[in-house]
């Protein structure tokens, strides 16, 4: 396995991949060209960055072999995360390492702001004693408004209660139902807003929350209100906040965030006296990246090796317990996918029964496994990131029943696939299997019969009357093929079905030598 990191990724987190045999590829110095980026993903099977490397959808477009993309900190909005769960890239972020940095900085936003210390010191070193129009405010006894009451918002939420701040929010991500029921009242947004002394920022950039400090919001603010934008840039518009701390209106601002990073050296914003601006600087604490690139790098290992998610935004989670409890069932999955795209070559539905005991089993990743095996022999990349979404553009209806009776098995897994055969009817096939004395089918078709679909396997129809078995097996050991199992059952129409279980694939030419026995009715290899 081989990981690139990107961006300045904290040893620590580096020496665990190396730990678990990982080879570790060091980039000198952020990758900002797409094809560049492209071409250092080529072999490498994770990527880790943090604010400098973007990782847009035409780096990823030609990437064969990447599985995931690792965010060393919260926001994943330089990384396309449509382009990655499109191509079967999991992308994680480790948003919990950084909380206490991010929190802390934006705190210390609100004391420099409170106590115009940036301009002080500034005036200080340039040889002066810059006493008057540094009359600042105390903290105490404000109303501080928090936009995004998560990780970190919570944080600032409690540390500032700390301090004798009255503190209210306004979550776009909670439902109305959440008000009152912490230590921290609900406001909407424009309640919020005209209630603040001071507005601060802790949410994630997204099309619904870009601008969402409009001008028109930020003038319905109080005259002589503060701003600080610690989480995103692009929250607020800075064209607006320029004119409206022209007018007075917003007494002053910090910012730790902006819509174009690094902030471009003529920017007007680097020039306004009210504004205080530091070069994102939220996460960057040595606590903060130790921590978020150790977490990030067992995230990764675990994935690779178990099939675990932590910290994914486009798989649901599931922690290392749960992915030992499905572990078992992960192999057997994609068997049985892709038995069933032996046996319906061109999908349209599919219906999975977990049966039995299934209180424990998390059955998500398992059902995007077994439609990534589906679907994975078709053109394209299917994995179990982007199984659903193929499935939904090929026009394959999923769907899941959970409980239900076992049929005398502790965990029975039932599986129903429709799809037009070749004659154009409307078929469904049906499979059912167990892990309870190793991974098998036990019924195909209603028929009891079992197998392992691990195996090389011939699925046989024939007439059901005697000699078959000697006539089929007798061919079979003139080519050379040894039979390791023959399971045989009757479907009760005059019809019986087989799995035959041999130690070799059969070649094209022999399988058109067995299916020219008089009595076989079909034949297929899985």
């Amino acid at each position: 396995m081989k990981v690139l990191a990107c961006d300045g990724i904290h040893d620590d987190g580096l020496a665990l991949f190396r730990d678990a045999g990982w080879d570790v590829i060091v980039a000198p110095e952020p990758i900002k060209d797409p094809d560049a980026l492209a071409r250092a993903l080529v072999d490498v099977d994770a990527v880790l960055v943090r604010s400098a490397t973007r990782v847009p959808a035409e780096a990823l477009a030609g990437v064969a072999g990447l599985r995931v993309i690792g965010r060393a900190g919260a926001g994943v909005d330089t990384i396309d995360v449509d382009a990655a769960t499109a191509r079967g890239i999991a992308v994680m972020n480790a948003p919990d390492g950084n909380t206490l940095a991010a929190a802390e900085h934006a705190i210390s936003l609100l004391f420099a702001l409170a106590r115009h210390i940036p301009r002080a010191d500034a005036g200080m070193k340039a040889g002066l004693w810059p006493k008057a129009g540094l009359t600042g405010f105390e903290l105490e006894g404000k109303k501080l408004g928090v936009i995004g009451l998560g990780r970190i918002g919570g944080t600032v939420a409690r540390k500032a209660q700390g301090i004798g701040m009255e503190v209210a929010a306004h979550d776009p991500f909670l439902p109305a139902s959440a008000a009152g029921k912490g230590s921290v009242p609900l406001k909407t947004l424009d309640e919020l807003l005209a209630w603040a002394d001071i507005v601060t920022l802790h949410i994630p950039r997204t099309k619904e929350t870009t601008n969402l400090l409009s001008e028109q919001r930020m003038r319905a603010m109080k005259p002589g209100a503060y701003i600080v934008n610690a989480a995103r840039g692009g929250l607020l518009d800075e064209s607006a906040l320029l004119r409206l701390l022209d007018e007075g209106h917003i007494a002053g601002a910090a910012l730790d965030t902006f819509v174009t990073e690094p902030l471009q050296a003529d920017s007007p914003l680097r020039h306004h006296e009210r504004l205080i601006l530091t070069p994102h600087l939220g996460a960057s604490t040595s606590e903060a990246q130790q921590a978020v690139s150790t977490i990030l790098a067992r995230q990764i290992i675990d994935f690779c090796a178990t099939g675990a998610v932590a910290g994914c935004v486009n798989l649901p989670p599931l922690t290392a317990e749960a992915a030992r409890e499905v572990g078992p069932w992960m192999p057997l999955m994609s068997a049985l996918g892709r038995l069933a795209a032996r046996l319906v070559p061109a999908p349209t539905g599919l219906h999975i029964t977990y049966a039995g005991r299934t209180d424990a089993l998390d059955t998500r990743p398992l059902s995007r496994l077994l439609v990534a095996a589906l679907l994975g022999t078709a053109s394209g990349r299917v994995t179990p990131v982007n199984a659903l979404q193929e499935a939904a553009l090929r026009g394959l209806v999923v769907s899941e029943t959970v409980g239900g009776d076992g049929d005398g098995f502790d965990r029975l897994l039932r599986i129903q696939v429709t799809g037009e055969s070749s004659s154009g009817k409307v078929r469904t096939r049906e499979i059912e299997a167990t892990l309870h004395r190793g991974p098998r089918v036990v019924r195909l078709d209603g028929v009891e019969i079992e197998f392992d679909p691990q195996a090389h396997v011939l699925l046989l129809r024939n007439e059901d009357r005697p000699g078959m078995v000697g006539v089929v097996g007798s061919e079979l050991g003139a080519a050379g093929i040894n039979i390791v199992n023959f399971a045989l059952g009757a479907a009760g129409d005059g019809e019986a079905r087989a799995a035959i279980t041999i130690d070799r694939p059969v070649s094209d030419e022999q399988l058109v030598a067995l299916r020219a026995v008089p009595g076989v009715l079909s034949l297929q290899q899985v």
